[in-house]
């Protein structure tokens, strides 16, 4: 089965005020008919915390455009990377935060089934990291509720952690619920030091949404092939285990983002795609 290869959010277009990563309020369905002469299958929507209110995968309007423009490119949304959960993690110590995104994310899948989303990508990186066994029990307790919506509507809340291969997979077997899975981001982990082979020994049957993007070690982003990712190691495993989820290109953008993203995108057709 051939993955989709598909795109974050905003990288085909200039910034939306000037950020690295953001959902492009008021122009976002300018990127669909380019995914589509580019070739691409999907794009990864985006739902940041700041302007969530202006998202329109929050309303029934807006899922209706989202809908409207898939139809017209031709271009699907399968999956969402949750970015508001970083700044508001299931695990803070603020309840009323916690509060909020429960019931955030209870609409965010609602609104997911209807637009055939399969995976909601959750940020546990940065400020939302799981830094400690505390951690870990508060965002296991606040997040199983929605656990079980996410089995109902069939759709994965795909964790991205900054935690080593086994405490990463004590994570996802505490919740021992199919519907919880890994969101594996190819330039994060090199920045960090992983070794890709123990990574999917240990998790990467749990794998449904990876991330394309190159780091060097201990550092930011850079185009492809210029870091420290082992897409070598990477592809191999994907092979192995026959993942049949997304490709999301979320690779290094300057501000104008189209130009450097053909680039990249030859980049990946000649050295990653699984034929």
């Amino acid at each position: 089965m051939k993955n989709l290869l598909g795109v974050m959010q905003g990288r085909l277009l200039p910034k939306f005020k000037t950020r690295y990563q953001a959902h492009p309020v008021g122009y976002w369905q300018d990127e669909f008919p380019i995914a589509k002469s580019l070739g691409l299958d999907c794009i990864e929507f985006i739902l940041d915390y700041n302007d969530y209110e202006k998202n329109p995968l929050l309303t029934d309007s807006g899922i209706n455009e989202i809908l409207d423009t898939v139809r017209e490119s031709g271009v699907k949304v399968v999956s969402i990377c949750a970015d508001y959960f970083m700044e508001a993690p299931f695990h803070s110590a603020d309840l009323g935060i916690v509060k909020a995104s429960q019931n955030v994310l209870s609409l965010l899948l609602k609104n997911g089934k209807k637009l055939g989303v399969k995976d909601i990508v959750i940020p546990c990186v940065d400020q939302s990291s799981l830094k400690s066994d505390s951690d870990k029990k508060v965002f296991y307790e606040k997040l199983s509720p929605l656990v079980k919506e996410a089995e109902t509507l069939d759709i994965n809340l795909s964790l991205e952690t900054d935690l080593g291969p086994k405490p990463f997979l004590d994570v996802i077997k505490k919740f021992n619920s199919k519907a919880v899975t890994v969101n594996y981001d190819i330039g994060n982990s090199a920045s960090l030091g992983f070794d890709p082979i123990e990574e999917f020994d240990f998790y990467g049957l749990h794998i449904t949404d990876i991330h394309i993007k190159d780091r060097k070690l201990n550092s930011g982003s850079v185009e492809l092939g210029n870091g420290d990712a082992q897409f070598d190691k990477v592809l191999r495993k994907i092979k192995e285990l026959n993942y049949s989820g997304p490709l999301i290109m979320q690779a290094y953008r300057d501000d104008e983002g189209l130009e450097i993203f053909k680039r990249q995108l030859d980049w990946v057709r000649r050295n990653f795609l699984i034929e």
